[in-house]
């Protein structure tokens, strides 16, 4: 399945950071990827105050081969502003890299925006091919677990 997947260059149903991020991938050879990759492992945000040193307050994401969690927080604005905080370790860089392209691309957006994501949008980087499916899969597990709270944060707040 992730070889159907990694061909695909479509960014036409993506949020535009998610998009652009996409496009500056396949803009490169496959070694400049991973580089990219590497650069974005390096961008992700320490975790704010109310997370730092509180990971057990935030899920895990068992999908992944390293220890990554992730908490989402969403505004009570009109667009549901959504907020991503993600915590990998920098012993993984592939990993950590994952995390740095959804923050990049998710933090900030409207929760519609978020939901609208499409399961397979990882294989869109072009990365399918330079690590394993394994990998590929932790990066899935991040989308859909964040897409997840996401869920969960609007439909409680819209019961109340």
């Amino acid at each position: 399945m992730a070889a159907q997947f990694s061909a695909s260059t479509r960014t036409d149903d993506l949020p535009a950071a998610m998009a652009e991020l996409a496009g500056e991938f396949h803009a490169l050879e496959q070694k400049d990827r991973l580089q990219l990759l590497l650069e974005l492992a390096g961008d992700l945000p320490d975790l704010p105050e109310q997370y730092a040193g509180r990971l057990d307050e935030m899920e895990r994401v068992d999908e992944c081969q390293s220890p990554v969690f992730l908490a989402v927080e969403v505004e009570d604005d009109p667009s549901r502003t959504a907020h991503i905080f993600l915590s990998a370790p920098p012993e993984a860089p592939t990993t950590r890299g994952f995390a740095g392209i959804l923050h990049e691309s998710l933090d900030g957006l409207p929760a519609e925006e978020i939901l609208a994501v499409p399961d397979e949008a990882p294989y869109r980087f072009g990365l399918a091919e330079a690590v394993s499916p394994l990998r590929m899969r932790g990066m899935v597990g991040m989308l859909g677990r964040i897409k997840r709270q996401v869920r969960a944060r609007t439909t409680l707040d819209e019961r109340q």
